[in-house]
């Protein structure tokens, strides 16, 4: 089976509607296939703002502007799209969830995942000190989403650096991963294609990465470089650093023959 993958590369601002309206002008560009799907970068609606903006535009579940709007553009064009991460209220506090939802053409959240490795590091860049930890909570339960062209394992950015959520993932049956990101420049020359097609590697998966890319409003830069990787390894197609669209066609048969010559989930060890 074919599907058609399209990753949304953006320099998103903190300006929730100006992102939107951007958003809408690019998703409009696609390609009409029978099975699409679109991957948005990690914080797609709302970054490079203050260390409170994700908090102040954060919506409850099932019901706000940024969660109608992507429900109204996966039914308009009869897309699955992976709203990346945007910001959702979690009960009794004012921190957020991470929350990766992926809608379906018929307008409905039909997977939801809450980032569970949050970005606690040092960085020797602009910023220098991240704590994600400050305003988020950090998610508990994988997901791998169902659906009727493939199964779906769902992540967001720092989680890349976690093998063991792939390998939960592998075991639970994924044929595409996605990795919304907003990989910061520094990290993202170092680390960004080894990790990615690491991940698709070992697990023999489709990889689908959207990135952040720019010097943002806050002084934080991203790194571009949106990606899919097939099973094998080989990059299917890449961005470079500007924001735009790419799409491609991936053939889920490569799954089965990669995996029924080289079966490495039967060869496991350690579970």
């Amino acid at each position: 089976m074919n599907v058609s993958v399209v990753t949304i590369q953006i320099h998103s601002s903190p300006k929730v509607e100006d992102n939107l309206t951007w958003l809408a002008q690019q998703l409009s560009k696609i390609e009409r296939a029978e099975n699409t799907l679109v991957v948005l970068p990690e914080c797609f609606a709302c970054f490079g703002g203050s260390e409170t903006a994700q908090q102040l535009v954060a919506e409850d579940y099932g019901n706000g502007p940024i969660q109608d709007f992507i429900a109204h553009q996966a039914k308009k064009y009869d897309l699955w799209i992976v709203a990346g991460s945007m910001p959702i209220k979690c009960p009794s506090t004012a921190l957020i969830s991470a929350a990766s939802l992926l809608f379906s053409p018929d307008g409905q959240c039909h997977a939801r995942y809450n980032k569970i490795h949050l970005f606690d590091v040092e960085i020797a860049d602009n910023t220098a000190v991240y704590r994600e930890s400050g305003t988020t909570i950090a998610g508990t339960e994988p997901v791998v989403a169902h659906t009727p062209f493939a199964n779906i394992g769902m992540s967001v950015c720092y989680d890349v650096r976690f093998p063991e959520l792939y390998r939960h993932m592998q075991a639970k049956g994924a044929d595409i991963i996605v990795i919304p990101s907003a990989f910061t420049h520094v990290t993202g020359e170092a680390h960004w294609d080894v990790l990615m097609r690491a991940r698709a590697i070992e697990n023999q998966c489709f990889v689908v990465a959207a990135n952040q890319t720019g010097i943002h409003q806050n002084g934080r830069e991203t790194y571009g470089h949106s990606l899919v990787v097939d099973p094998w390894g080989s990059i299917v197609h890449q961005h470079a650093e500007q924001s735009g669209i790419r799409q491609s066609d991936i053939d889920l048969n490569q799954l089965n023959q990669i995996r029924r010559k080289m079966p490495n989930l039967q060869h496991r060890k350690f579970l």
